[in-house]
């Protein structure tokens, strides 16, 4: 199949005739909706095609949307988080919440995407991502991790967040600095697929856990049914690529996303672009075969974007593009190829 993808903002905004930059007799502006996390407007744990939507959006409109932190009240507290610094959402969630998936994230949503269609491709502006807590934390435990072998044990470490310098007080003379991003940005699967879990990332996107997803950059996301059905949490300040003890900056965020059905796109496994690269993802539970994944998305970008022969973009991926471990930890491993924008002297 020819494949397209990463049209810039500027071309993808001309691509939506009547909504965005210009609007025929009688058509509305692109809305703004707030949707925030509560018992009734969150999916714990699972993307799934049969779960109701809590919100209904039009091609073009943005969601000004809040998720919470994955952990419960309690191990917070256990942590030291103070009791009046846990959010109120979160122990209504707790309380009331029982339909539960098999995965461990809160997720905000579905959002059901009215011009979306099977076989189309939903386009992800991340307009900006803000902390909703003065603090973050890390854990470990043998359950997961890259390393579980040599950490037998279970450890939980808070730590502060400075929103105005921008820096995680990790320890006395360390310092991280801040670039919060959602973990986890997805689709529902197939209706035949079920509900499956919100841990393992795949062609839906869902738990990438890929750190370069930021404000100012933008998510590729192939759609598997009406509407596509998008949900995201896993609030991360932080994060190192790999996130090798299962953790990042684990916190609650605030963030506003534009939603634009691509029906000029197709895509097979999701894509992303930042105000410097092209980002190819590759996904598998075995880490040899998503880097393969990778290298044939950024070659399959390079030839069908960029025009290059299948030699020519083999061999500008050996020589300027970079592989990244995206996450270790989440069953299915990641590799993400940053493809400079820097290269391309001629549009």
């Amino acid at each position: 199949m020819n494949q397209r993808i990463l049209v810039p903002a500027f071309v993808a905004l001309a691509l939506l005739p009547g909504r965005l930059e210009s609007q025929s007799p009688g058509e509305t502006s692109p809305r703004t909706h707030q949707l925030k996390a509560t018992p009734k407007t969150v999916a714990w744990g699972y993307y799934d095609a049969a779960a109701p939507p809590v919100l209904r959006i039009k091609s073009g409109d943005a969601v000004e949307v809040h998720t919470l932190v994955t952990n419960s009240p309690t191990g917070l507290e256990r942590a030291g988080v103070r009791p009046e610094q846990v959010e109120q959402a979160l122990r209504d969630i707790h309380n009331q919440v029982t339909n539960k998936g098999p995965g461990g994230h809160i997720l905000t949503g579905p959002i059901f995407v009215e011009e979306a269609e099977r076989g189309n491709v939903l386009e992800v502006r991340i307009e900006s991502v803000k902390l909703a807590l003065p603090y973050a934390y890390n854990a470990f435990s043998p359950r997961g991790g890259f390393l579980p072998e040599d950490f037998p044990r279970q450890r939980s470490k808070i730590i502060p967040l400075d929103e105005k310098r921008m820096f995680g007080r990790f320890a006395e003379g360390i310092e991280i600095p801040l670039r919060p991003f959602f973990g986890s940005m997805g689709v529902a699967p197939l209706e035949s697929s079920g509900r499956i879990s919100s841990a393992p990332p795949g062609v839906h996107a869902g738990n990438l856990d890929n750190k370069e997803l930021v404000a100012g950059t933008t998510l590729f996301i192939p759609i598997h049914v009406p509407g596509a059905l998008f949900s995201i949490g896993d609030g991360h300040a932080a994060q190192g690529d790999g996130e090798v003890d299962l953790t990042a900056l684990e916190t609650s965020l605030t963030g506003k996303l534009r939603f634009i059905v691509r029906k000029d796109l197709h895509l097979q496994w999701p894509r992303a672009e930042t105000p410097t690269h092209f980002i190819a993802m590759g996904l598998d539970k075995d880490l040899t075969q998503a880097t393969r994944l990778a290298v044939r998305e950024a070659i399959d970008f390079l030839t069908t974007e960029k025009r290059l022969s299948k030699d020519d973009a083999y061999m500008l991926t050996s020589a300027a593009v970079d592989l990244h471990i995206t996450q270790l930890v989440d069953g299915t491993k990641g590799v993400h190829a940053m493809i400079p924008k820097s290269i391309f002297t001629k549009r």
